[in-house]
């Protein structure tokens, strides 16, 4: 009996929260906040909020059209396989002091993990059999070159720093990085930590494929790239895996550099008098109000602000930006980090 609850509470976490269900409606609402914030600062009305839920349910009910030269199976597939993996990483994910593993090295998982979702589109554009997806997953690969290099510097900073004031080398454990930051304070108001989390909100675009970074997609050179051949509901997979990324990625940096923000709801909870399962049940819910409020304004500011003041970027001037400017601040961090400074 115990191992059928225990099965249900894991099947629970990844169709409902934080898995599936919570990370679709809020990338979903942080990409259609994005648009109408997007569409107010270039003077236009833009589409509602709730545009990309009726973009994505609209794509179900259209026609999934396979190209005769593509690997229908491996074409088909791709989008599953990258949903699945964003709806996976979102897991390992802390909501403040709720998180789903403790004590594992998730912060390595997470690397992995978030390549899945660019790998899967690769492969689908490779089995597209298109030119134009062939320009596209090129493009791909090299932005996924040029960004994990400052984002794995950002990981080993954070981890150098929590791991050395708690006298164990590197942590890499996500849930202890936030545990040490409820007892200590956000990773944030460290000086060290300061480049790494400029380097991060620089990563923010690069990572989930935004404006000026979609050099992948580029709709007026290469047709919308590796989406090219796409339609239908595959085609609303890879919008709806888009936009859970977005949320996936900003609440990893709320994670990393703002997780003591936990101990603060904990402690006004504890404030108003309340306790047991109620207590916890709104502090729990606190954190995910507050969660989705930073996940909107980091949007807002990594990717809403970016795509409206600049131009799209060429492949090459997207590996020059991360692989100079953005790793150098993530190597400050990591350099003084490793002194302790």
């Amino acid at each position: 009996m115990l191992l059928v609850l225990n099965a249900l509470k894991y099947l629970a976490y990844i169709l409902i929260f934080p898995g599936f269900l919570f990370s679709f409606l809020v990338g979903m609402l942080l990409t259609g906040i994005d648009r109408k914030i997007v569409a107010r600062m270039q003077k236009r009305v833009g589409p509602p909020i709730l545009q990309p839920f009726y973009d994505f349910f609209k794509l179900l009910g259209k026609e999934t059209i396979v190209p005769d030269a593509a690997n229908r199976r491996v074409f088909l597939l791709a989008p599953l396989v990258g949903l699945a993996g964003i709806t996976v990483l979102q897991l390992f994910i802390p909501v403040f002091h709720f998180h789903v593993f403790d004590n594992v090295a998730d912060v390595i998982v997470i690397l992995y993990l978030l390549l899945i979702p660019a790998l899967a589109e690769i492969l689908g554009a490779a089995a597209s059999g298109s030119p134009y997806a062939g320009v596209g997953l090129s493009r791909e690969m090299v932005t996924i070159l040029a960004v994990e290099l400052p984002l794995l510097l950002v990981l080993l900073a954070v981890a150098k720093t929590v791991g050395s004031a708690m006298g164990r080398g590197l942590v890499f454990s996500l849930s202890t990085i936030v545990g040490y930051q409820e007892l200590h304070g956000s990773l944030i108001t460290k000086l060290s930590m300061i480049p790494a989390a400029v380097a991060f909100l620089l990563i923010i675009p690069g990572e989930t494929g935004s404006h000026p970074f979609d050099t992948a997609e580029a709709e007026t050179e290469i047709c919308e790239g590796m989406m090219a051949e796409y339609s239908g509901a595959p085609l609303g997979v890879y919008k709806l895996t888009h936009a859970m990324k977005i949320f996936t990625v900003v609440s990893l940096f709320v994670a990393l550099f703002l997780g003591g923000i936990g101990a603060g709801i904990q402690n006004l909870v504890a404030a108003i008098g309340l306790s047991g399962a109620f207590a916890g049940a709104l502090s729990l819910l606190l954190q995910i109000l507050v969660l989705v409020l930073l996940s909107i304004v980091l949007t807002i500011v990594c990717i809403s602000f970016v795509h409206a003041i600049t131009a799209r970027l060429r492949i090459e001037q997207v590996f020059k930006y991360y692989w100079t400017i953005v790793t150098c601040f993530a190597l400050v961090s990591l350099v003084m980090a490793w002194y302790g400074l």
